[in-house]
């Protein structure tokens, strides 16, 4: 699964503001529970189910039949997950034959009392005629998904004009059991067969490969889909609805793009890379993509980023991208990546518990990295790994297990843990035994644990068995431990003796890293290489050198997960930017001059940096620069300029105009309008916004304009912005519109604000609660974990605020205005 985390981290300061204003203190008793490895008191072997769907009213009509066998021990009862539904009858089935069966249903767990007592290894299949009424049930979501009612019915009614209606299943972590009775946990493996009744126009996706549709009398068509390699349950998936179906191939496979119609044209160049990852990661893994097919399809209102499901992967709405959004590149191609790599690492072998999550989620996530090795180049790979890296730092989560047994609750596994810091331990581990090592590694751990549910010591295990290499170290200290080395790195030469020093402390708090480390000398161009161990609270280190080093550069791969002070000098980090040259290496010495920006070495690195072929460089070096320094931008200011209007990157042009845009300086007026219309909507958006700063007028005039061409992205957050500054009531319905086109982004949560002391101010009561409903909207979409519910309140507050201020004014309409009041009241949270 890829989380979706556009929020998390954006506003995770205010999670943490609102605790402490709130004064909570934690429970902590949940961490005397083990979460123990699931018993597997019987075993799933095959599934079958039969599903039509009352739309309407949001149920599900089922027919399952579960073929199961006692793991080992003798048994003549069967506990199974169903939670939530109307259980009509339980069988036992016999060749032909349905004999009743006795059972005991408290909303969650079916127990049936069966017809006798097998042994173990001895097969049996079961019959539940059942119904399943999702939106009756309530499931507490997580970081990854906002609520876990597992059966998903999307504008059911069609009561939404702008909406379809869908169907779409979510099963991670336990959701498959609120619509199919099941063992609903991850070390669980059954094969399966689904027939799902729907409206024949529709189309249906599920695990494994389409056999046969059926048309039926009633306006029905009955699809079937046939798995028949194992997996697990929360891999299950059912998806529905009136999809354009843009068909691809990978080796005489199909791979289908389900996407909404309008997107038909442009399917393949959201989704059209993976046939060529199917290829790389086949390569990498030395594992064919094992399974029948693989089919992607985007759902509207997911409660998460994307999800797994074997051979039936869901992407959320956000990855349809129009052409114009792909202007500026394919903003999900990482995810399609990170759960295309899932098809091995999760689905193919398993966690086999929620306490090992990483094996499932670390993979994934270190996947993003290897595909943009693979196909962009190492510095794209080196972003990635900064931002997964930087991810997990600002998390607080240092006092973590990358795999613990002691946790509130499962959905608390999915976070920068299990996915960032899980994959960072992998680039080490890679960067410690070496390419070939590492891959042949993981080609041993899934061939061993095909089909397979596994543990972390089983991934060591295949690493110790390919290497001969003693892993435990590694493993207690970065799988079975919390936390990351904070290092203190002095560097001196003495001539008199020519040693170079280095000094390395650790200063984290309760625990010492073993750390095996690259340590590179520069003398020029010159590098050489040393390799070390940093193991103690205190190591010293001395290095033979005939002159003092240009640079001595330590952890010379950047692979290392920590945090680290160093006293280099500003001649050290130019030195660096210009030999050493790696993506971190360069953005380590970009950051270090931006914070001596009089000085004019810093000021020629930087100009340096502005013309780096790297455009994730050049981004940071616009961003460093400090517009109020005057010989800073009589250096730099018409480099920047040129970047505006040329660079290849339409991103880098848009933080160029940002950067133009702090001057305030009338002269770019032109520039800024000559853009207004460019292709990408970040550049539109940026020129937007830039303009309002020079001419209020011309841009309120432009936003007005642009928010007629179905704007999206930076540009529809602009034109939002420049409209709400304006204050005009007149343009409210272009306000609205703009606001509820933009994504759960921190743009539309500062917007947020704005929009509230807007509304304080409009007289029309039914645009206030058109407005405030739209704020209620957004404030709905967000997990309630994330703790902005009351800070959102806190701005429909000021609302009635406003609003208790206009009573008293002189001619006030107070009916008009205590109406208004009492509607943002009644929105508020309690």
């Amino acid at each position: 699964m890829n989380k979706q985390l556009l929020l998390l981290t954006a506003l995770l300061f205010l999670v943490f503001v609102s605790f402490a204003q709130d004064g909570e203190i934690q429970d902590t008793s949940w961490k005397k529970i083990y979460r123990a490895t699931p018993e597997k008191k019987h075993s799933l072997i095959h599934t079958r189910l039969e599903a039509g769907f009352d739309i309407p009213n949001a149920y599900l009509n089922g027919k399952a039949w579960l073929t199961l066998k006692p793991h080992f021990y003798a048994s003549n009862e069967l506990e199974l997950d169903a939670k939530g539904m109307d259980i009509n009858e339980v069988a036992i089935v016999k060749g032909s034959t349905r004999s009743k069966l006795k059972y005991d249903y408290d909303g969650l767990t079916l127990k049936i009392s069966l017809d006798k007592t097998y042994k173990g290894g001895e097969s049996f299949t079961v019959y539940i005629d059942y119904k399943a009424k999702p939106n009756e049930y309530k499931a507490k979501g997580s970081a990854a998904i906002s609520d876990a009612k597992g059966l998903y019915f999307i504008n059911p009614k069609g009561e939404e004009k702008d909406k379809p209606t869908q169907i779409w299943t979510q099963g991670e972590t336990e959701g498959t059991s609120v619509w199919i009775p099941t063992i609903d946990r991850p070390n669980q493996k059954t094969t399966q067969e689904f027939y799902l009744t729907v409206p024949a126009k529709w189309v249906t996706l599920s695990n494994g490969k389409l056999m046969s549709q059926k048309p039926n009398s009633n306006g029905t068509r009955t699809d079937y889909w046939k798995m028949d390699l194992p997996h697990a349950p929360y891999l299950f998936f059912m998806g529905a609805g009136d999809f354009a179906v843009v068909k691809d191939t990978w080796k005489g496979k199909d791979v289908w793009y389900y996407v909404d119609k309008e997107y038909a044209s442009v399917a393949k160049k959201i989704f059209g890379h993976t046939p060529e990852m199917m290829t790389f990661f086949s390569k990498i893994t030395g594992v064919e993509y094992p399974w029948v097919k693989y089919g992607q399809m985007t759902a509207h209102d997911y409660v998460s980023g994307a999800m797994e499901n074997t051979t039936a992967t869901l992407h959320q709405e956000g990855a349809q991208q129009d052409a114009r959004e792909l202007v500026d590149g394919n903003g999900w191609e990482g995810t399609i990546a990170h759960e295309l790599f899932h098809q091995w690492f999760g689905d193919y072998v398993t966690t086999e518990s929620w306490s090992n999550l990483t094996l499932n989620e670390s993979f994934a996530n270190y996947s993003e990295l290897l595909w943009d090795e693979y196909k962009y180049g190492k510095d794209k790979a080196a972003f990635t790994h900064y931002q997964a890296m930087n991810g997990y730092l600002q998390s607080g989560s240092e006092k973590k297990d990358l795999v613990r047994f002691y946790y509130a609750d499962k959905e608390d596994m999915f976070d920068a843990v299990s996915y960032n810091k899980g994959g960072r331990i992998l680039h080490m581990l890679r960067n410690y035994v070496g390419d070939s090592a590492f891959f042949k590694s993981l080609n041993l751990y899934l061939t061993t644990n095909k089909y397979k549910a596994a543990e972390a010591h089983q991934l060591r295990l295949a690493f110790e068995e390919v290497t001969g290499k003693d892993l435990n170290w590694f493993w207690n200290q970065w799988y079975f431990g919390s936390g990351h080395p904070a290092l203190d790195i002095n560097y001196s030469y003495d001539a008199a003796t020519q040693k170079a020093k280095v000094i390395v402390k650790q200063t984290q708090k309760d625990k010492i890293f073993i750390l095996p480390v690259a340590i590179d000398i520069y003398n020029g161009a010159s590098k050489t290489r040393h390799t070390v161990w940093v193991e103690n609270a205190v190591d010293s280190f001395e290095f033979a050198s005939s002159t003092q080093p240009d640079l001595i550069n330590f952890d010379g791969d950047k692979v290392l997960l920590c945090t680290k002070k160093e006293n280099k000098t500003i001649d050290n980090y130019i030195h660096q930017y210009k030999h050493a040259g790696l993506y971190l290496d360069r953005r380590e010495a970009v950051d270090f001059v931006s914070k001596k920006l009089d000085d004019a070495k810093a000021i020629e690195l930087i100009k340096q940096a502005l013309a780096d072929p790297f455009d994730r460089i050049r981004n940071l070096a616009i961003q460093r620069i400090d517009v109020k320094k005057v010989k800073l931008m009589e250096a730099v200011e018409p480099m920047v300029a040129a970047i505006a209007q040329k660079d290849p990157s339409r991103i880098t042009r848009s933080i160029a105009v940002d950067k133009l845009a702090e001057t305030k300086k009338a002269a770019y007026k032109e520039l800024y309008s000559s853009l207004l219309n460019d292709s990408s909507y970040t550049l539109s958006g940026s020129a937007l916004n830039a303009l309002e700063k020079v001419d209020n007028a011309a841009a309120l005039a432009e936003a007005k304009r642009l928010s007629k061409t179905n704007p999206k992205g930076t540009l529809s957050e602009a034109i939002g912005s420049v409209l709400i500054k304006s204050g005009d009531e007149t343009a409210f319905d272009e306000i609205i519109a703009a606001y509820g086109k933009m994504g759960l982004t921190q743009a539309k949560f500062n917007l947020t604000s704005s929009l509230a002391n807007f509304l304080g101010l409009i007289k029309d009561t039914e645009k206030v609660k058109r407005g405030v409903d739209e704020i209620v909207k957004f404030r709905n979409s967000i997990p309630e974990q994330f703790g902005v519910t009351p800070v959102i309140d806190n701005m429909l507050k000021t609302i009635i605020g406003k609003k208790e201020a206009a009573k008293k004014e002189p001619g006030a309409d107070v009916n008009a205005l205590q109406a208004q009041i009492d509607y943002v009241k009644g929105q508020l949270k309690n």
